[in-house]
C-alpha cells in the first residue's frame, strides 16, 4: 500500500502545478507547457484522488465540475450591495455627471476607467484564499447562489495566490469564439453567458466554456489599486486605465478597438478612482454616483424588407411590421421592426422589397431609420395597409386622427389572445408562468375561451398539453390560486378597457372604491373625472354596458376577489403630483403608492392644474415647466416629510 504521507505531499505538488499553469493559460495567456502535458498530469491527480478521497479538497482542479443538479438556487444577501449604473451615451452627459458630483465632492476629481463588458456581474468570495461561494447581482441586495456553476469557469481561480479573506467582482462572459457555435440558439453572447450561469446543472455551464474577469476588489483604496492587487491575487481583470481628467477619459474612449477585442462590449465604465471618497458620494435611486457607464451610441445595420405583416393588438389596433432579411446589429440577430403605423411608411416611403437602415438600441424592438432608394431595382412593391383584418377578416376603422386602424370584431382571435395575455400580465392579474405560448397553447386546445376560464383549469386539463409535464402543470395552478385575490386598480387594469391604462385605472379605483359604483356610473360623472376626458369616458361607459363585457364580469367574479379601495388618511384628497429625477430613498412605484394612499392623484405631465411637482436627482424638463407655471416644488426631503 503507498504510504499515505507521500501521497498527500504528491496530490499537494500536483494541485499547485496544475493551479500553476490553469493560471498562466487563462489569466496570462501564456501557456508554459502543451495540454497533452496538463492533461496528463489532471489525470494523476485524478486518480490518486479516487483511490484517496480523503486528500479532495475544494481548491482541486478536478473539482469544477462535481456534484448533482440543484433543484433550485439559494438565495445570498450581499455584504454590500451590488448597484447597477446610471447610463450615459455623449461625452457631454459624462461631463454634466462630473459637474453633480463635483458639487458634492468639492475637490479636484480623477478616475478610473474599464470595458464594459456585456456579460453577467458575480461576486465571489475566498476565505483565507479559498473560493468558498459565488453569486448573481439579483435585485442589488439579494442574488442567487451560483458557486458550482461559477467553479466549472477556469478562469475563476479555485485558490489564490496570497491566502486571504476577500469579496472579489466581475463579470461572467463568452469570447465572440466560443460563442460561434451557440449563435443559431442565442440571440447575443450576453444571453448564452447569463443563461449558462444560471443552469441547474454545473455540467452544462461547463460545457459553455464561459470566461470571467475581475472588475473590482471590495475594501481597497483606489481603483487603480484594485486591479493591480487583483492580477496579483490570480485574477484576469477588465481592461482599464487610470486617468486624471475627463479629458483623459475622452481619448481613452476615443481609441477603443472594439472590432479587435475577443468579447463583446459595450461601452466604459468610469469610476472616481478614490474608492472612499466614491463611497460617500453616496447613491441616487439605484446607482452609485460615484460611477457611470458612458455606452456606445445605437448601433445600425443595412439589410432588406422582404416583407411587411400587420399584427393585431388586444385593442385591435393593426401595427405594421417589418420582416427582413436577417442581420446581425451589434451581436443579435434582427428578423422584424416595427413600422409603428401607416403614416411611418408614407414618411419612411418604404416599398416591400427596399433596403434599409435598421438600427438597434438595447433589447427593445428594432426601427427601419432609412430607405437606401438608390439601391432600387424597380421590383420594389408598394404596401396598403388594407380594409379588413388580417386575421378575422372583420371590419376596420380609422381612429378619430386617421392614423391607426383597428379592427372591431371582439371575437377577433388575435384580438383574444393578446387581450388574455394582458390580463395576467404584471400590472395585472400577475400569474407567473402564463406567459403568450401558453396561452396560445391553451385556446388552441379549447381549455379556455377567455380569461375567466383560467380559473377553471385543473392540473389534469394542463398535463397532457406540450409544454407540460406534472410539475409544472402543478406549478402554474398554484400561481392561478394565487391571483384570485387582488386590489380594485390591478382589476380594472386587467379587463383591458381601451385607453385605461394604470393611471387612470388608479384614479377611477379612488373615485369609486369597488366595482359596483364603478360599473353603474353614469356618462356625465366620468367626464368630469380629472384626467379622463370625454373619449376615455366614453370608452369605460361602453365597457361596462356590453353584453359579453357583463356576462364576462358575471363569471369572473365568482372566481376572484376584489379589494375595495378604502381612504383612511386623506390628507392629499384631490392633489395631482407629478415626478421628475430619481429619489434616493424609494422606488417611483413606492413614491406613486404613497401619494394614492393619502388620497392624491399622480399625473405624467405638469400643467396648471398640478398641485405638487416632486424633484429628484437629474430632473428632466418638467421640472423647467413647473418653475415656469408657478407650480409648487418639493424637494424629496419635503416630500417625505408630506407622506410620512
Amino acid at each position: 500500500m503507498a504510504d499515505k504521507k507521500q501521497v498527500k505531499q504528491r496530490v499537494e505538488k500536483l494541485k499547485k502545478l496544475i493551479n500553476h499553469y490553469s493560471y498562466l493559460y487563462h489569466v496570462l495567456d501564456k501557456p508554459e507547457v502543451p495540454d497533452a502535458v496538463w492533461d496528463s498530469l489532471k489525470e494523476e491527480l485524478s486518480g490518486l484522488e479516487k483511490k484517496f478521497p480523503e486528500f479532495i479538497t475544494p481548491d482541486s482542479p478536478t473539482q469544477r465540475v462535481s456534484g448533482k443538479p440543484l433543484d433550485k438556487f439559494k438565495k445570498v444577501e450581499h455584504d454590500t450591495p451590488m448597484l447597477s449604473l446610471q447610463d450615459a451615451f455623449s461625452f457631454e452627459e459624462v461631463e454634466e455627471w462630473e459637474e453633480r458630483i463635483k458639487k458634492i465632492a468639492s475637490r479636484k476629481l480623477d478616475y478610473f476607467v474599464e470595458y464594459k463588458i456585456d456579460g453577467l456581474s458575480a461576486s465571489l468570495k475566498y476565505e483565507k484564499g479559498i473560493f468558498i461561494r459565488g453569486a448573481t447581482r439579483g435585485d442589488g441586495k439579494v442574488g442567487e447562489d451560483i458557486t458550482q456553476n461559477l467553479k466549472t469557469i477556469s478562469s475563476v481561480p479555485l485558490v489564490l495566490r496570497k491566502p486571504v479573506d476577500c469579496e472579489v467582482r466581475g463579470e461572467v462572459f463568452i469570447t465572440k469564439k466560443n460563442f460561434e457555435k451557440f449563435s443559431k440558439e442565442y440571440a447575443n453572447p450576453r444571453n448564452l453567458a447569463a443563461g449558462s450561469i444560471r443552469q441547474l446543472d454545473p455540467k452544462i455551464a461547463a460545457s459553455r466554456n464561459l470566461s470571467f474577469m475581475a472588475w473590482q476588489l471590495l475594501g481597497r483604496k483606489s481603483q487603480k489599486e484594485e486591479h493591480k492587487e487583483l492580477e496579483e491575487l490570480g485574477f484576469k481583470t477588465v481592461e482599464g486605465a487610470y486617468c486624471k481628467n475627463l479629458s483623459e477619459v475622452k481619448n481613452y474612449f476615443e481609441r477603443i478597438k472594439r472590432g479587435k477585442l475577443d468579447y463583446e462590449i459595450d461601452g466604459l465604465v468610469v469610476g472616481v478612482d478614490d474608492v472612499e471618497l466614491a463611497r460617500n458620494l453616496g447613491v441616487a435611486g439605484k446607482s452609485p454616483r460615484g460611477a457611470i457607464a458612458w455606452k456606445f451610441p445605437n448601433e445600425s445595420g443595412v439589410t432588406v424588407v422582404e416583407d411587411i405583416k400587420i399584427q393585431v393588438g388586444r385593442t385591435g389596433a393593426m401595427t405594421p411590421v417589418a420582416i427582413l432579411r436577417p442581420v446581425k446589429v451589434r451581436g443579435a440577430t434582427i428578423s422584424r421592426a416595427t413600422l409603428h403605423n401607416k403614416d411611418e411608411i408614407e414618411r419612411l416611403g418604404l416599398k416591400v422589397g427596399d433596403t434599409v437602415v435598421v438600427e438597434r438600441a438595447g433589447d427593445v424592438i428594432p426601427d427601419v431609420k432609412k430607405v437606401l432608394i438608390e439601391l432600387r431595382t424597380g421590383k420594389e412593391k408598394k404596401f396598403k395597409m388594407g380594409k379588413i383584418c388580417p386575421v378575422c377578416k372583420g371590419e376596420v376603422v380609422e381612429d378619430e386622427r386617421g392614423i391607426i386602424l383597428r379592427c372591431v370584431n371582439k371575437n377577433c382571435p388575435s384580438r383574444k389572445r393578446r387581450t388574455i395575455d394582458y390580463f395576467v400580465s404584471r400590472k395585472a392579474f400577475n400569474i407567473d408562468g402564463l406567459g403568450i405560448k401558453i396561452v396560445d397553447a391553451l385556446l388552441d386546445s379549447g381549455l379556455i375561451q377567455d380569461a375567466a376560464d383560467i380559473f377553471e383549469l385543473k392540473e389534469g386539463d394542463l398535463v397532457p398539453l406540450e409544454r407540460f409535464a406534472e410539475k409544472s402543470a402543478e406549478n402554474l395552478v398554484e400561481a392561478i390560486n394565487a391571483s384570485r385575490k387582488i386590489s380594485f386598480p390591478r382589476f380594472i387594469i386587467s379587463l383591458g378597457i381601451m385607453h385605461v391604462g394604470e393611471e387612470t385605472a388608479h384614479v377611477l379605483a379612488e373615485r369609486f372604491g369597488n366595482l359596483d359604483n364603478l360599473s353603474k356610473v353614469k356618462l356625465e360623472e366620468l367626464e368630469q373625472i380629472r384626467d379622463v376626458g370625454p373619449i376615455v369616458a366614453k370608452s369605460i361607459y361602453d365597457w361596462f354596458r356590453n353584453e359579453y363585457n357583463r356576462k364576462f364580469l358575471e363569471r369572473l367574479l365568482k372566481h376572484v376577489k376584489i379589494q375595495e379601495t378604502r381612504h383612511k388618511k386623506q390628507k392629499l384628497l384631490s392633489k395631482t403630483f407629478v415626478l421628475t429625477g430619481s429619489l434616493s430613498d424609494m422606488s417611483r412605484e413606492e413614491a406613486k403608492e404613497k401619494i394614492r394612499e393619502f388620497g392624491g392623484d399622480v399625473s405624467s405631465s405638469v400643467s396648471k392644474e398640478t398641485d405638487y411637482v416632486v424633484a429628484g436627482e437629474n430632473p428632466g424638463s418638467k421640472y423647467d415647466k413647473a418653475k415656469k407655471l408657478g407650480v409648487k416644488i418639493l424637494n424629496e426631503e419635503e416630500f417625505i416629510k408630506l407622506v410620512k
